[in-house]
């Protein structure tokens, strides 16, 4: 029988069609040890599977992420134990887009601040005076699945939708792409990354491509930590030449860095992907993988 380890927190309507499958471990105290006789490993973003967790899963047949990147996955190791790696690139995408959204709201009408406020019982409306999102320019760094959604849902509002992505991307109408990056960081009021950690990616928000933005610009990062400098965000937010940031994921997590002291800075822990609805999705589309891959 098929052995299925799963190692991060699944919606259990999930785990229990999984057991449709194969004999299911789910969250063993004890990874190293359930992935010995392994035929299957499903992650989410939590658990690392290093080349040190792989070379230790002799049977190991299928990774799977559920999510997006597969940045927790050494893929080279896999690779060469002929290890299929699968994912649910899809299933999330509005999940993410929505948090994103939902930020970019919470950034311009201080949500989070009054609500901070109003539990502590202080009633302090002027210093609460935000701003509106219609005719603001939205820069999309990554117009892919979720950048795409995140446009439309934007445009929506009266926002304008511009983007960085060079070729190939996803062509509409009611987006302009803006193939210098400089150019593309001059004209954006909200910049938000949609991008895998990759070389070209990391630190791509950086002290130096800050100083080329607008005054008072508001930023965002809900796709990967590692594509801010943190130490860089940092500096930036105190000297106001950040409006607002809001971020959900961050080079190492749990967070608990120095950006957590400033005010300007809006955070959730990773949670993107949360949804009921979202986790549905993704469970049920692996399911459909893992089965055609066991046939």
């Amino acid at each position: 029988m098929t052995q299925i380890v799963i190692s991060d927190n699944m919606e259990s309507e999930v785990v229990e069609e999984l057991k449709t499958i194969g004999e299911v471990i789910y969250l063993p105290e004890n990874l190293s040890e359930a992935l010995k006789d392994a035929d299957v490993l499903i992650v989410r973003s939590k658990t690392k599977v290093t080349k040190e967790v792989i070379e230790g899963a002799p049977t190991l047949k299928i990774i799977a992420r559920a999510g997006v990147g597969l940045d927790n996955i050494d893929l080279k190791a896999a690779g060469e134990k002929g290890i299929t790696v699968i994912n649910t690139p899809g299933a999330s995408a509005n999940a993410v887009a929505e948090l994103a959204l939902g930020h970019i709201f919470s950034m311009f009408r201080n949500i989070a601040k009054a609500h901070y406020q109003m539990k502590n019982k202080i009633w302090d409306k002027k210093h609460l005076v935000g701003r509106e999102l219609e005719g603001k320019t939205l820069g999309i760094i990554g117009y892919g699945r979720i950048g795409s959604l995140l446009g439309k849902k934007a445009n929506s509002l009266g926002m304008k939708i511009i983007a960085y992505n060079p070729p190939p991307r996803h062509e509409d109408e009611i987006v302009e792409f803006i193939d210098d990056f400089d150019e593309f960081l001059k004209k954006a009021d909200v910049i938000t990354l949609h991008v895998p950690l990759i070389d070209s990616t990391k630190n791509i928000i950086n002290s130096e491509t800050i100083s080329k933005m607008k005054d008072g610009v508001y930023i965002l990062n809900t796709s990967r930590g590692g594509i801010i400098d943190e130490d860089a965000l940092y500096e930036e937010c105190k000297t106001g030449k950040i409006a607002a940031a809001a971020l959900d994921v961050y080079a190492e997590e749990p967070y608990m860095g120095k950006l957590l002291e400033l005010d300007n800075v809006f955070f959730t822990p990773h949670i993107g992907a949360s949804t009921k609805e979202a986790q549905l999705r993704i469970g049920k589309e692996l399911i459909e993988k893992i089965k055609e891959l066991i046939k």
